[in-house]
């Protein structure tokens, strides 16, 4: 038989997210309040939701990231974090593996996982529409450019 515990703080202690009151409350970031103050890398923009730089948070960095038509990010990986995406819109490619001659497409609905230290490249294949995808990342959002790479080398992409 299980125990119905009723008060939830009996759970464990997660003090550390306390405001200056002393209470623990959900924390939102209202629309237009993001952090855009992120590591950039190239043509790919990453806009904070929810970050240590300005919710409690310590072990989750999740945000929208965006590419304009034709463009994309320049060479990079995320360091130690695990990182998850979900495509908004757009089509989507990420570039991987020996000189970025490995690939995989994405779409509305998509999700993809990349693990910790893969240098890769997110590019945007359409010239006409934005390519828009959520991330979460933990522990932060590590962002390591690396040295570019010509356009010509990623197979298939074309500037706008």
């Amino acid at each position: 038989m299980s125990e119905t515990i009723t008060d939830y703080r009996l759970e464990g202690d997660n003090s550390i997210y306390a405001q200056p009151d002393g209470k623990v409350i959900p924390v939102v970031t209202r629309a237009g309040e993001e952090d855009t103050n992120t590591a950039q890398s190239g043509d790919c923009v990453r806009v904070s939701g929810v970050s240590i730089q300005h919710t409690p948070a310590t072990k989750i960095w999740f945000g929208q990231v965006s590419n304009v038509p034709g463009y994309r990010s320049l060479p990079h990986h995320h360091g130690e974090a695990e990182t998850g995406g979900y495509v908004l819109r757009g089509h989507g490619r990420i570039y991987f593996g020996e000189n970025y001659s490995e690939f995989l497409d994405m779409k509305a609905g998509d999700w993809v996982f990349v693990p910790p230290f893969m240098p890769h490249v997110e590019a945007n294949m359409s010239v006409t529409e934005e390519l828009v995808w959520l991330t979460a990342r933990t522990p932060e959002n590590l962002v390591v450019n690396l040295p570019d790479v010509a356009d010509e080398t990623l197979a298939g992409f074309r500037r706008a």
